[in-house]
């Protein structure tokens, strides 16, 4: 049987959290730097001034992005840069979310388009939210958006989460098994996710991200910045001293350094923030 050779944003996003994701948990730097080769290529190859394309193949990029394009890839970024992190990819999640918010959201009543406003004029203009045979592109942009605020201090993009969390929550009320991702992002809203941010160098912050990898956490962030990165935000701009330090952060609530791989396991493992 024949190929199907086109490259999808929104399937790449999807591919690269898993790539990330799995890269952590299995400690697979190979899997993590495919990952990272794929999201070079659409920001090089299908990024094209502020707007993404949506399908790639034989040399061309067309046809303007999906909300799945843009949610799912923001969603993928996020999960890469807990497996390695990388300023590029911090400024491209941010470029993603603002396109969302611009072109996308239905700033009247709540939630997100399927189509841009830019886009051709369609006889109806969806916003679906629950999910099919992938996530819906509504509940992972507003789980996406409500994490980004909390690595950015933009609480734009947890404003227009929220905003969409509202307006699908009646109809998943009615029907939760058609939106176990919207309630996830629900969930979320309720109980921001615990946010870990180490400062040092490479080698040394290493042991510590694999022995937070080996904590079962899907509400927990983890992000290791290696000492001499640049264009942080504010909340992420924490001070590099000799040896690695420990940030451990619920929403915008962050604890005292810590210096101790133990204790910070510790204080993971049973949480001492008040929520």
């Amino acid at each position: 049987p024949g190929r199907d050779e086109k490259i999808l944003v929104s399937w790449n996003g999807l591919m690269i959290k898993g790539m990330a994701r799995a890269g952590i948990v299995f400690d697979r730097e190979d899997w993590i730097a495919s990952a990272q080769r794929a999201v070079d290529f659409v920001r090089r190859v299908m990024w094209d001034d502020r707007r993404l394309l949506a399908t790639y193949k034989d040399g061309r990029a067309h046809l303007n992005a999906y909300l799945d394009d843009y949610a799912f890839m923001l969603d993928g970024l996020i999960e890469l840069m807990q497996a390695e992190f990388r300023a590029e990819d911090l400024a491209f999640a941010q470029e993603l979310a603002n396109v969302l918010l611009e072109q996308f959201e239905d700033r009247a009543n709540g939630g997100f388009f399927f189509t841009s406003h830019g886009h051709e004029k369609l006889i109806h203009r969806g916003k679906p939210a629950h999910d099919n045979a992938t996530p819906s592109g509504n509940a992972v942009a507003a789980r996406a958006l409500q994490r980004l605020a909390y690595l950015t201090g933009n609480m734009g993009y947890s404003a227009a989460a929220e905003r969409a969390l509202k307006r699908f929550y009646p109809q998943a009320e009615q029907r939760q098994g058609g939106f176990s991702s919207l309630m996830g992002a629900l969930a979320e809203h309720f109980e921001p996710p615990e946010t870990v941010i180490l400062r040092g160098t490479a080698d040394a912050m290493r042991p510590w991200k694999q022995a937070l990898a080996r904590l079962y956490a899907p509400h927990r962030l983890v992000l290791a910045i290696p000492a001499g990165t640049q264009k942080l935000t504010e909340i992420l701009d924490k001070p590099v001293h000799d040896a690695v330090n420990a940030w451990v952060c619920r929403g915008v609530t962050c604890l005292s350094p810590i210096k101790d791989l133990q204790e910070l396991l510790k204080t993971c493992q049973f949480g001492q923030i008040d929520r």
